[in-house]
């Protein structure tokens, strides 16, 4: 089996992808983590095609492969790169593959798999909490220094004002002379 399913939701989690607001697997590391090629998951998939709708599976524009690309360096299609379109696999699509490639070995990644996405939705919940505690204390502090500028802008403001000059006035020399 792939040592990357054996490492385990660490591993698995660096292959999760980030396409259009969706966490998504690409066909070919799919096709790797399964033990066959890319080819065929995808001739079993459009065979299928009925079990995975558009929000199960979904075919990458040149311009996100393009990006994709820069950011996993993935060679060029100059260079023997893929030479169709990519498929991206949501979490339903990828649980959806374990009902068409149906080896043991589908089964165990598909395990591993369900396993890294429920992973990650514990991490992304966890990471919401924390930023909400964050802004809330951020908006508690922000109020008392509010308080404590407003208090220093008062002060100043009453300095300019209450300014008196120190030492004699000309109505004390008056009442004296």
């Amino acid at each position: 089996m792939s040592t990357l399913v054996e490492n385990g939701v660490e591993a698995l989690a660096g292959l999760v992808r980030s396409v259009r607001g969706e966490r998504v697997m690409l066909d070919a590391d799919l096709a790797q983590l399964y033990g066959v090629e890319t080819k065929f998951l995808k001739r079993a998939v459009n065979r299928n095609i009925e079990r995975f709708p558009n929000d199960f599976v979904f075919l990458l524009s040149n311009q996100e492969v393009a990006i994709l690309r820069c950011q996993i360096g993935t060679s060029s299609l100059q260079w023997g790169g893929t030479r169709y379109a990519s498929m991206a696999f949501t979490e339903q699509g990828v649980a959806m593959l374990s009902s068409v490639l149906r080896s043991d070995r589908a089964v165990k990644v598909n395990i591993a798999i369900m396993r890294t996405f429920v992973q990650l939705r514990r991490l992304m919940d966890s990471n919401r909490e924390l930023a909400r505690k964050i802004a809330d204390m951020e908006e508690k502090y922000d109020e008392q220094f509010r308080a404590v500028f407003q208090a220093i802008q008062q002060m100043i403001a009453g300095e300019a004002e209450s300014k008196r000059k120190i030492g004699f006035g000309e109505s004390i020399l008056a009442a004296v002379g």
